[in-house]
């Protein structure tokens, strides 16, 4: 007969890995709050880290978590639209909480063109006119598209990632308010990344992507 106070081998066992899993669960990697952090071994030269650093909380006032956001953008520019961000970078009470939001103003038939936002997801509320939105899948999942027709209260959801737009579909002018799941989201507009970028990506890069002459790469290239 075992003696009840025993603990047997496959007991001590289980513990044990439930201990180690336990340790990988609570052990991560913070989520990056940049585009990049290079890691540097003389702090004294070090002008970044992963998001803010911190204003002594003895100096914090109210004014540091305000920020209006009352004024309509200028929508008048190529694509009608105009977004005034809501991020760490303006509003320094944000810092390590996790969230931000953007106020989206359209012109009639403006877009907010693809773009993604590579560390958040975005959470849209339509405020004023009716807006088309869509969001691509990954190649993995064949780049599906999923779009709806948003009226005056109506929420979307673009996972984080994703490219995704919003078009206004009316005559009149439209207002989104996006919530974003990152103090400092960071936005690539796909037109932009790939047209725009400095220095230009080489034209042979581009035709063969896009499977276009030069010509048109050329054009494009001009635009942005």
């Amino acid at each position: 007969m075992m003696n009840s106070k025993v603990v047997p081998k496959y007991a001590i066992v289980t513990l044990v890995l439930l201990a180690f899993a336990c340790s990988f669960a609570s052990a991560y990697d913070p989520s990056p709050l940049q585009d990049f952090c290079v890691a540097i071994d003389n702090p004294a030269s070090a002008v970044f880290v992963n998001g803010k650093f911190c204003k002594d909380p003895k100096l914090v006032t109210a004014d540091d978590f305000f920020r209006s956001v009352n004024i309509p953008g200028n929508t008048t520019n190529k694509v009608g639209s105009n977004v005034t961000a809501v991020t760490v970078e303006q509003l320094p009470g944000l810092n390590t909480l996790g969230i931000s939001l953007a106020r989206i103003d359209f012109a009639p038939r403006g877009l907010n063109p693809p773009h993604t936002h590579p560390r958040a997801t975005e959470f849209l509320i339509v405020i004023e006119g009716t807006l088309h939105v869509g969001f691509v899948t990954s190649n993995a999942d064949g780049n599906r598209l999923f779009t709806k027709v948003l009226n005056k209260g109506d929420v979307f959801v673009f996972p984080i990632g994703l490219i995704h737009f919003q078009l206004n579909v009316g005559n009149t002018k439209a207002v989104a308010f996006a919530s974003l799941s990152s103090q400092n989201p960071g936005v690539i507009t796909i037109a932009n990344a790939v047209f725009g970028s400095n220095p230009p990506i080489n034209q042979d890069v581009l035709t063969k992507a896009f499977q276009v002459d030069k010509n048109l790469v050329n054009y494009l290239q001009q635009q942005f």
